[in-house]
């Protein structure tokens, strides 16, 4: 029996070209990156012109789309380097292109007429004329702003064209700022969050102090520890897939540029099953999501909200106390398997010989192992790898190149 949703795109954050091979071998449809310009997370890795020309290759021979993020809000001095970017990416080739900035918009339409432009969420895309206006101007995807509810979209969707995507945040963290356009981060330390360089102040502790008594701070609230104020809990909309397809959301978009693999892997594999469950068998959706939601919040430190989705947001939607550990730790990806049957891994945290490992399968199962035969890359035998970045060979059951592996917590 055919669905009755549309099948919507799995777009994943990819932060660096290692996150970019995990999100496509997880299931994403498309990835979204940065380049070493004009992009809203500086802090990310992000690509060198020749690795982005490569990121694109890559996901292309595998059959997924690149998306790349251009969406500062540009200075005059950053204007003539924009144009000599735009012609780079037009004959890179990526599938679209993130803007905010009008004068950025027409600086693309000039030098790389053939690129499609989305129009990102900083752009405060928060009705219906906004989304026609930048149809008129040619633009065929827009990501709607975080602040609209389903109910709104709804509307839009309506109201638009067939051939307009709506991408939408379905996961990952949200800003304090309406649609992340945030002065803090310039006010506090001098680095502009709206030219990528955000130091994200909302998720500092914070005390007051009364003017006439310097040196003497106190809590906001009853713990003494401070409090995180402005710190927001991160969306997941796992859970309510259906609104979200009934609503005309087309891309299903993952926030988490500076996220570890191992996010970007559970996230991935979490909404490409959970896609695929609903629109194959929607009670088997139904029956296994708070799986599917167990598995997010493995790699997750903050609790979830559904946003503003369903409404304006309370003070439920906020943390008011320290972030939670992190229920799994991330090891690293199988780079590849010997002829010898080693898994040949990049660690990113320390392991040891006979440790109790995961090794994470793109349908978001996992397959139970111990780390043996652990040795170096000079084949030298090991009893542990403590230092990240380390090349360590071991023993896994179910290694397979790309494959992330984890372990449980300690305490979790």
């Amino acid at each position: 029996m055919e669905s009755v949703y549309k099948r919507p795109e799995i777009l994943s954050p990819a932060g660096s070209f290692e996150n970019l091979k995990i999100a496509v071998r997880y299931g994403a449809d498309a990835v979204y990156l940065g380049g070493s310009h004009f992009s809203l997370r500086s802090a990310a890795k992000n690509f060198s012109d020749a690795a982005l020309a490569e990121a694109i290759r890559y996901a292309h021979a595998a059959g997924a789309r690149v998306y790349v993020a251009a969406n500062v809000f540009a200075h005059d001095r950053d204007l003539e380097e924009a144009a000599a970017y735009f012609r780079f990416l037009e004959e890179a080739g990526p599938d679209g292109v993130l803007i905010s900035d009008p004068g950025m918009f027409r600086i693309l339409r000039e030098n790389a007429p053939s690129l499609p432009v989305h129009i990102s969420t900083q752009a405060n895309n928060t009705n219906r004329e906004t989304f026609l206006f930048w149809y008129g101007l040619g633009v065929r995807r827009i990501v709607a702003a975080r602040e609209l509810t389903l109910s709104e979209l709804t509307g839009i969707r309506a109201a638009v064209p067939g051939d307009l995507t709506i991408e939408a945040f379905v996961h990952g963290a949200m800003c304090i700022s309406y649609s992340g356009r945030c002065l803090l981060s310039s006010v506090m330390t001098g680095r502009d969050a709206n030219a990528g360089s955000c130091t994200h102040p909302c998720r500092w502790t914070y005390r007051l102090v009364e003017e006439k008594r310097p040196g003497e701070y106190f809590p906001v609230f009853e713990d003494d520890r401070g409090t995180t104020i402005l710190h927001s809990k991160d969306l997941c909309m796992i859970d309510a897939l259906p609104e979200l397809l009934s609503a005309g959301v087309g891309s299903l978009k993952i926030e988490g540029r500076m996220r570890s693999g191992l996010y970007v892997a559970q996230t991935t594999a979490s909404y490409r099953k959970a896609v695929d469950l609903l629109l194959a068998d929607p009670g088997r959706y139904e029956a296994e999501k708070e799986g599917l939601l167990r598995l997010c919040e493995n790699g997750n430190v903050r609790p979830f909200t559904h946003g503003f989705y369903f409404g304006r947001p309370d003070s439920s939607a906020q943390i008011y106390e320290k972030e939670a550990e992190r229920a799994q730790e991330y090891l690293g990806v199988i780079d590849r398997v010997d002829e010898d049957g080693y898994a040949h891994i990049r660690q990113k945290n320390k392991f040891s010989e006979g440790d109790a490992v995961e090794v994470l399968l793109p349908d978001g199962t996992v397959r139970k192992s111990r780390a043996a035969g652990m040795h170096n890359a000079a084949g030298e035998t090991i009893s542990s790898a403590p230092h990240p970045g380390e090349e360590v060979c071991v023993r896994l059951d179910g290694a397979e190149e790309g494959l992330v592996v984890r372990r449980q917590a300690s305490g979790a």
